[in-house]
């Protein structure tokens, strides 16, 4: 049989287009599989007590669902915000900068620094957001919540990196709905419009339901979740079967406080449950952090630490943190060097294999590399703080804060972490080493662009070594 010549040099190339073709379907495939993008979730508890945590320590409210986070993840023990108030402390959080770097030193007040005036008062425009830096990685972007970082415009969350809003803009408001029509700054919108206050049920459940949905609404792109609960923060606010399971509680403040922290441990099994039934958790990242220490007004507990919401003691400033990825993080494990919320934004980025936006040094580190111990170094050798009169490093084990006119205070937190015995006459060259650095760290930052509600009376009072205890402390907010 004659074989026809043509048709073996057309077959041939034919067959082998065909084979390579496969192969590089194949190799695209495996690449997307390869690189999917996490989903991420940043969930921002407030003004929470550091004993108020199941996984902390705490034994009066059970935190199961958030226990869980740590169980299937990392559990942090030396972990830091970078201020111990509500609003400084989230602008560190959302730009993984010094928040001092740009101003933003107080929460917002009526007291605009010279050459600024009220409509300032938020994160620069020329800083770069973690909304920002997601969505340019691919991601759409949700805000849930207290959003805190200003009220003007320019500052609103649709112009800082999120696509989807769902919250008040201010730093408190009523978990209720309000009789009459609140001030601009508590009352709730979705998106641009405001939600009617007669349609409010109880805000922790109305967060989570807003997250549930977003999660649920299937995409191409991968999502990012910023939500940020303002429980456990004033008003005390409880729904009434949550309170009636704590009869054992006389305090009646304190059976509160019980009962909106069993609410946000439920919600938080809630979103749990939601990401696994839609078949997303394990490629999902969540941080669990607290915005600050336990504060002076709300009945929370921060347990061995000293200080509350507010200072530079360790009770202002160190907060339950926790983070999980199936397969990516190691489950049940505890982390002791310290971290910072400063470094969610890196790690986000990290995770996402994704490239930095901004063209500003972050302060923040990728945190994965400690966590799985691709890094035996630790990710922070010093750490700072400052806000108004009250300042304070972490260098090692050795922290002080300064605050004048009061005596410079030095403590070794491995041996002392409830902050008891100032060692500033004992390590005098350790003094003098951390007040330089202090001091040179103050040289790389902005002037507040605007001035506290509290006077720094309140900071030097609190900073004493003579306030000692839980009422005294709660008498300097």
């Amino acid at each position: 049989m004659s074989v026809n010549p043509y048709k073996t040099r057309v077959g041939r190339p034919v067959i082998f287009f065909l084979c390579l073709m496969t192969l590089v379907s194949c190799i695209a495939k495996t690449g997307r599989r390869n690189d999917i993008k996490p989903n991420i979730i940043v969930v921002l508890s407030d003004d929470a007590g550091y004993a108020d945590f199941s996984s902390y320590g705490g034994k009066q409210i059970p935190t199961p669902n958030i226990d869980a986070i740590a169980a299937a993840g990392v559990r942090f023990t030396n972990a830091y915000v970078s201020a111990s108030v509500c609003a400084p402390s989230r602008a560190g959080l959302l730009t993984g900068r010094y928040q001092q770097r740009f101003g933003f030193e107080h929460n917002p007040s009526r007291e605009p620094a010279s050459g600024y005036t009220r409509t300032d008062m938020g994160i620069d425009p020329a800083e770069t957001t973690i909304g920002d830096e997601m969505k340019s990685n691919g991601y759409r972007t949700l805000a849930i919540g207290k959003w805190h970082q200003g009220s003007e415009e320019k500052h609103f969350p649709l112009n800082r990196g999120f696509d989807q809003f769902y919250g008040f803009i201010g730093g408190q408001r009523s978990f209720f709905p309000y009789k009459k029509t609140p001030p601009r700054e508590q009352q709730l919108y979705s998106n641009r419009h405001i939600v009617p206050e007669d349609s409010i049920t109880y805000l922790t459940d109305m967060w989570t339901d807003k997250a549930i949905s977003f999660i649920k609404n299937k995409d191409e792109k991968p999502f990012f979740i910023y939500l940020a609960y303002n429980a456990v923060h004033t008003p005390k606010d409880a729904r009434q079967e949550l309170w009636e399971k704590f009869p054992g509680i006389s305090d009646s403040g304190r059976r509160t406080y019980a009962a909106m922290m069993t609410s946000l441990d439920l919600n938080i099994g809630r979103l749990t449950h939601a990401l696994r039934e839609s078949g997303l958790e394990e490629n999902t990242l969540v941080f669990f952090v607290n915005d600050n220490g336990g504060a002076t007004n709300n009945s929370s507990d921060n347990g061995s630490l000293r200080g509350m919401k507010g200072s530079k003691w360790e009770g202002g400033i160190r907060v339950p943190m926790m983070m999980k990825w199936p397969k990516k993080v190691p489950g049940n494990s505890t982390f002791t060097h310290p971290v910072s919320t400063l470094d969610i934004l890196p790690t986000s980025i990290a995770a996402s294999n994704g490239r930095q936006k901004g063209t500003k040094i972050l302060d923040g580190v990728n945190l994965l590399p400690y966590i799985t111990k691709q890094n035996k170094s630790v990710p922070h050798q010093t750490l700072f703080w400052r806000r108004g009169g009250a300042a304070a490093v972490r260098d090692g084990n050795w922290k002080l804060i300064r605050v004048t006119p009061n005596p410079v205070l030095l403590f070794n937190l491995e041996k002392d972490q409830s902050e008891t015995t100032n060692l500033a006459s004992q390590h005098p060259d350790k003094v003098k080493q951390l007040l330089h650095k202090l001091s040179e760290w103050e040289k790389e930052l902005s002037a507040p662009h605007w001035g506290s509600s509290y006077a720094d009376e309140n900071q030097i009072l609190k900073h004493r070594m003579e306030v000692i205890g839980r009422d005294m402390e709660r008498m300097y907010p």
